[in-house]
């Protein structure tokens, strides 16, 4: 059985199947509800293809129905829209058209006309202006069809709250020949268009379709704004946080820039004056022995400025973010003993562990926290004196393990070695702290996260619990020919 050809715009002629009971155009079958024009006293009638005991008719948009006979001409209808326009139905849904009329023929006959030309439209109808007011409140519409004379509200005041409702949606005025002056009225009053009656079929969809267009451009640019207004709101938060990303970076670089004065300037200094020194020696006879203590003291201040570099260097990366910390699980305890055991060998100074109660696991990079405690010796080593020692203890608090040195030389919060060490905690969710006694003692707190044993609860912060003790004091101090290590099996917290 041959098929019903998609689109067609040629004129062909009707052709009945009595043995199948169906109609064929030019080779295709018609289905009921298929829309088609008829060729019928010189004029081309569109409706829809229909049947019923008495045979196939066609069903006008005037409700009329024609009975169709073999040998009629007759086309598919021409597609709905021009082919300057068409509905992008996919991306914002077929067009809604609201019609508002007493007559009750015409909202008949007008969505049938609709539906024809326009295939993809959606239309519902109000017979009262109550009714359609309550539609508006409740959909959006892309065209509102309206009669500009109805009982109670008119369609001025109709078109009035459709601009209070649905501000820009296209309203089109139906009125008849005797009220141009109305009519005036309602273009001034924002009204899209205006439809005299009778109502002529091809100039009412034809004002119709350039409705839709202006609402469906409309969406479009609202949408467009829209769009642009999300992106500027975007670039915004992107100036913004580039502008605050700038201030930071510059406070860093300040901050940087004060601490290389303040670290490298003695340094400097020193190197002059030994300098200057040496040049006054080398007219004494005992030169050669002097110079070389001299130099001695040019290669360790040298040394110095070297560290400092490698800490510039940290910070460097660090603010930039390039630091990688490469963590593992270990006993705090053991780390620290063998952390403070090996700076304080290489800086003459002795160590003394008072007493290890047990073990703490957390979470740490090793090479990062060596370098944590070798940044902070130059504080402890400047603090120690014959008759003073520091104290080291390990402490858990919560679930924060806690480094402490105590007894340290005052004001000692502003030098570089602090301040990378402090950017190394925080990249390990620990922190650093620097408190100052009355009694010109300073006190470091190194804070970092606890892992909790097995089947341990979660404890609150509280009192600290002390983990282990050491004492670094100076090599005089001490008896015997190194270090003494004192332990002890346990000591209240």
């Amino acid at each position: 059985m041959p098929e019903k050809k998609e689109t067609s715009t040629g004129t062909g002629r009707l052709l009945y199947n009595g043995q199948h009971n169906y109609l064929e155009l030019d080779g295709y079958v018609l289905r009921s509800g298929d829309n088609v024009e008829v060729r019928i006293l010189g004029s081309w009638i569109p409706g829809e293809i229909a049947s019923d005991p008495g045979g196939w008719y066609l069903f006008t948009i005037d409700n009329v129905g024609i009975r169709l006979r073999t040998g009629l001409p007759a086309r598919f209808c021409i597609p709905r829209f021009s082919d300057a326009f068409s509905w992008p139905a996919a991306k914002v849904g077929p067009p809604h058209v609201l019609i508002v009329d007493d007559d009750p023929t015409l909202l008949e006959a007008l969505p049938r006309t609709i539906r024809l030309r326009i295939s993809l439209a959606q239309v519902n109808v109000s017979a009262s202006m109550e009714e359609a007011l309550k539609l508006l409140q409740e959909q959006r519409f892309d065209a509102i069809v309206s009669d500009i004379k109805m009982p109670g509200m008119d369609g001025l005041a109709l078109l009035a709250k459709v601009q209070e409702l649905q501000p820009g949606t296209p309203v089109l005025l139906i009125t008849g020949h005797s009220d141009h002056n109305l009519a005036i009225r309602a273009l001034r009053g924002g009204a899209f268009d205006y439809i005299l009656k009778p109502i002529e079929r091809d100039d009412f969809i034809a004002t119709l379709e350039r409705a839709l267009q202006i609402s469906l451009l409309r969406q479009q640019v609202e949408e467009q704004q829209h769009a642009l207004e999300l992106h500027a709101q975007l670039l915004e938060q992107q100036v913004q946080q580039r502008t605050q990303e700038l201030m930071e970076a510059n406070v860093t670089k300040d901050r940087i820039i004060g601490l290389v004065t303040r670290e490298l300037r003695p340094p400097l200094v020193r190197l002059k004056e030994m300098a200057q020194l040496l040049r006054q020696k080398l007219v004494n006879a005992e030169a050669e022995a002097l110079v070389s203590k001299d130099f001695a003291d040019v290669e360790h201040v040298i040394e110095h400025i070297e560290g400092l570099v490698e800490e510039l260097l940290r910070t460097s990366r660090i603010e930039s973010r390039v630091f990688i910390a490469q963590r593992q699980q270990c006993d705090v305890v053991e780390l620290c003993r063998m952390l403070l055991e090996e700076q304080v060998r290489n800086h003459h100074l002795q160590l003394v562990c008072n007493f290890v109660k047990m073990s703490m696991m957390v979470e740490v990079d090793v090479e990062q926290l060596r370098q944590v405690i070798a940044l902070l010796l130059p504080y402890m080593q400047s603090s120690v004196r014959p008759d003073h020692h520091l104290t080291v203890t390990l402490q858990q608090a919560g679930s924060e393990a806690i480094i402490v040195v105590r007894d340290l030389r005052p004001n000692i919060g502003l030098g570089i070695g602090l301040y990378v060490s402090r950017k190394i905690l925080e990249r390990h969710g620990g922190r650093l702290e620097v408190q100052d006694f009355p009694d010109n003692r300073s006190t470091i707190f190194l804070m970092l996260p606890r892992i909790a044993a097995t089947g341990e609860e979660r404890e609150e912060a509280g009192e600290p619990h002390t983990y282990a003790m050491w004492t670094i004091s100076r090599g005089e101090e001490m008896y015997g020919d190194g270090q003494r290590h004192k332990d002890m099996s346990s000591m209240p917290d």
